[in-house]
């Protein structure tokens, strides 16, 4: 999904400037992500001869790993769930808050004034958009009654007027301006800023962890999405409570909420 999610991102660029975009390897282009991560198996991995290794080699790998644990408690279907936990929501908050980490060390692992002031820039915006994410947050906890995400969605049961995103629908607006800003994109891209910071915190980087810490912010855009499919669309119920609506399986139905949000980043 991280992989493909890169192809996607980049046709829907293509298709609203009118452009092609990746079109050459394989039909439509969607052997590209393989082509684009097999180039970067291959390349050498560059480590600065001032760097901290451990930590600069950690970095990455913090930031990816801490992206794909934060689904073991993501709802795709009644009952499938890794941890239907209690303090879903407090374990993605905490989870989410230890992404910065990664990005902090590395700033700072790189020995470079230009990844370190990229790494202050991204943890300052992070941190601060987490707080208005966390806000939203107790506003959905309010109507559910629970911190357990499988009951989040149970409770907006009924059909679609009794999904989240109506009554709350500012909070769902101002959660999604987060999500943009807690995954560094447009117009949030403040930290990546090439005409004064190079590419921000990960400057030095090369070859797979350079590849780690694109796949740790695409697995992120797409947690998010899961995160506003779960709290604001329902999670896995249909739109509407009868026939053929009811045949189709919850999780495709999860799928789908998460590739609207994700299109709707990608347009952004």
């Amino acid at each position: 999904a991280v992989a493909y999610m890169t192809y996607v991102d980049r046709k829907v660029w293509a298709a609203i400037q009118l452009r092609r975009g990746p079109n050459v390897v394989g039909p439509f282009g969607l052997l590209q992500p393989l082509a684009d991560g097999l180039k970067l198996l291959l390349k050498e991995t560059i480590i600065p001869a001032g760097a901290n290794k451990i930590l600069f080699l950690l970095a990455p790998m913090i930031t990816f790993i801490t992206a794909l644990v934060a689904w073991a408690v993501v709802p795709f279907d009644s009952g499938w769930v890794l941890a239907d936990i209690n303090v879903g929501i407090l374990y993605l908050f905490a989870i989410s808050s230890l992404g910065v980490y990664g990005i902090i060390i590395a700033g700072w692992a790189s020995n470079s004034k230009y990844a370190f002031l990229g790494a202050l820039r991204s943890a300052a915006q992070m941190v601060s958009y987490e707080v208005s994410i966390g806000f939203v947050l107790i506003t959905v906890l309010l109507c559910a009654g629970s911190l357990n995400l499988s009951v989040i969605v149970q409770s907006q049961a009924g059909g679609i007027w009794h999904w989240y995103f109506l009554p709350l629908f500012p909070m769902f607006v101002i959660f999604f301006i987060s999500a943009l800003a807690e995954t560094n994109r447009t117009p949030f891209d403040l930290p990546m800023s090439e005409a004064e910071l190079v590419a921000g915190f990960h400057t030095e980087y090369s070859a797979m962890p350079f590849a780690l810490f694109f796949l740790g912010e695409y697995a992120n855009i797409i947690l998010l999405s899961g995160m506003g499919a779960v709290l604001f669309l329902g999670g896995w119920l249909p739109p509407l409570e009868f026939a053929p609506f009811t045949w189709i399986p919850g999780v495709v139905w999860f799928a789908l909420k998460i590739a609207f949000l994700l299109f709707v980043f990608s347009w952004t």
